[in-house]
């Protein structure tokens, strides 16, 4: 039966671990996201385009 308390503590604290490292990566910045900002400006082109063709088909 004490096997089980230690098997419960060990994991909560493994637990514990894991969270404040997930909060400290988050509030450091780790999951910002950086790369879509400078792809984006690559792929605006053919989204002005699709509306400028929607518009126009719509018009007629």
């Amino acid at each position: 039966m004490s096997v089980i308390y230690i098997l419960i503590t060990v994991s909560l604290v493994v637990a514990i671990v894991f969270f404040v490292a997930f909060v400290t990566a988050v509030k450091s910045g780790q999951y910002d996201d950086s790369y879509t900002p400078s792809v984006r400006m690559l792929f605006e082109d053919e989204l002005v385009d699709e509306e400028k063709n929607s518009d126009q088909t719509n018009n007629k």
